[in-house]
């Protein structure tokens, strides 16, 4: 992974967009460079603070991401992040914020309560600041519902109020559809896959589709060499007798039940491949992470490795500076005479 910097953070925020995938890698980085938990958060909240209100919801969905995510590495995140919530929900309450942005960030707060990520204190705290300007709109978001129910049987004999009651309606549930999909995507955590697959087992299923139905050549010759009249009606009226019909019909029945078994086989294949591509990917997103951890752990060794080496070259200077005491003249021998005793200097 790229080395952590402000500018290369900022650029990513401004990259964000609303994607699972965009989040998610976003989050990943992030979250390997939890040392830096409380830069990211400060230029995570300038930028949001920023950001037009269209993408503030997209700013607090990765925040999310991140906060859930990162619990099993460590509380760091979660910590940072829930000292600027109060500073968060006070600028979003400054915004009489659109229906898609509110419903967003209502259904973070209730997630958060319900996995208790915050304490109930917090989040209804959060509360009062996200509807001082946003309280009447909620409100507001329930009566037309109401109104166009009644006026739906008070006009019911308008075929125009009827048609555009519908157009309505279906806008309506299109636009909550989207809404509802875009918050499944973004509060689901997505961290490491429970449990992934065993090498072995990967590459067992892998060896599997070596013999699966689109490698059996000798099935898909037959297929194309069966005769033009089973599979075209339009030649039906050259059948002259009852015997050409009855022949005709036999190798109907058989082309049908060969495609029928080489269609079942196409089917498991492809049961078959989307399920090593699940396995492949909870494969891969298991190895990233255990690669990210890796890294984590050798840049921590390196920077340890640096400093012994350092006392290392430090002792050795030092050990040049002091005396070779096998070198000095003995005090008991020939050589120096021995220092006088506190007798001797008052005698």
């Amino acid at each position: 992974m790229a080395n952590f910097n402000e500018d290369g953070l900022k650029k990513k925020l401004d990259d964000l967009n609303m994607s699972q995938q965009s989040i998610q890698t976003l989050s990943l980085w992030l979250i390997h460079h939890k040392k830096h938990a409380h830069t990211v958060v400060n230029v995570w909240l300038r930028e949001l603070v920023k950001a037009s209100e269209s993408r503030k919801l997209t700013f607090m969905y990765l925040a999310n991401d991140v906060i859930q995510n990162s619990k099993k590495k460590g509380p760091e995140y979660s910590k940072e992040f829930g000292a600027k919530l109060s500073k968060v929900f006070e600028h979003l309450g400054s915004y009489r914020l659109d229906e898609k942005t509110l419903k967003g960030v209502n259904r973070l707060l209730t997630v958060w309560e319900e996995r208790s990520v915050y304490s109930g204190d917090t989040i209804k705290e959060l509360r009062k600041s996200l509807d001082r300007r946003n309280s009447s709109k909620l409100k507001e978001n329930h009566k037309p519902e109401k109104r166009e129910l009644n006026n739906s049987y008070e006009t019911i004999t308008s075929k125009k109020s009827r048609r555009e009651s519908l157009e309505r309606t279906i806008s309506e549930e299109r636009s909550r559809r989207e809404s509802e999909s875009e918050v499944h995507i973004s509060l689901s955590p997505t961290a490491s896959p429970k449990d992934p697959p065993e090498p072995e087992q990967l590459i067992q299923a892998l060896q599997d589709l070596e013999n699966a139905a689109t490698s059996d050549a000798a099935v898909r010759e037959k297929i194309a060499s069966l005769p033009v009249e089973v599979s075209d009606v339009n030649l039906l009226h050259k059948l002259q007798d009852t015997h050409a019909g009855k022949a005709l019909h036999e190798e109907v029945e058989c082309a049908l039940a060969l495609l029928e078994s080489y269609n079942k086989r196409l089917a498991e294949e492809m049961e078959a491949r989307k399920a090593v591509a699940r396995m492949l990917h909870d494969y891969i997103t298991h190895q990233k992470d255990l690669l990210a951890q890796a890294e984590e752990k050798l840049e921590e060794h390196r920077q340890k490795l640096h400093k012994v080496q350092k006392v290392r070259t430090e002792l050795k200077a030092h050990l040049q500076n002091l005396p070779d005491i096998s070198k000095l003249p003995s005090i008991t021998g020939v050589g120096l005479a021995p220092l006088p005793s506190p007798g001797d200097l008052f005698t």
